[in-house]
């Protein structure tokens, strides 16, 4: 597994990030964001929907725990932190299989749910004020060359 980091110093850093990330990625994706609270994984979210072609505005789905947005590529954001101690599907296949790219945040908590190959992305925070160490973990060939395309 080849591991990347990139040490971002703002949030407009980190959703740029994202949008380069956006452009690599095809339908059936998934992606996984673990983080502390305020750690950054709405904001990578908020960037991968510009990526791509999201208009409206993308916040976290706290309450209603999956939300669609519609761009070049549906965006599907899974918040399962009130998932947590649940062995529950909530459909999450039409999610991880269907025709668009799907971000989940706080995975742990539905891990025998995700599917074998994705894009693991850790997001801690660094001594600089807004600044944050995001770490790609990729699980699956295709991601190995995800993460090698993001390095160039």
């Amino acid at each position: 597994m080849t591991v990347k980091e990139f040490e971002v110093n703002t949030p407009e850093e980190t959703e740029q990030l994202a949008q380069k990330l956006a452009l690599l990625l095809r339908p059936n994706d998934v992606v996984t964001l673990t983080g502390d609270l305020g750690a950054g994984k709405t904001t990578f979210t908020k960037g991968l929907g510009k990526g791509l072609g999201v208009k409206r505005t993308i916040n976290s789905p706290t309450f209603t725990i999956v939300k669609t947005y519609q761009g070049e590529k549906p965006l599907y954001h899974i918040d399962a932190y009130r998932l947590e101690d649940q062995e529950e599907d909530i459909g999450f296949d039409e999610y991880f299989y269907g025709d668009g790219i799907t971000v989940v945040e706080w995975p742990s908590f539905i891990a025998s749910f995700l599917p074998k190959e994705r894009l693991a992305i850790e997001i801690t925070r660094t001594e600089a004020e807004h600044g944050r160490m995001i770490v790609f973990k990729p699980i699956g060939s295709f991601f190995e060359y995800v993460v090698k395309e993001l390095s160039r």
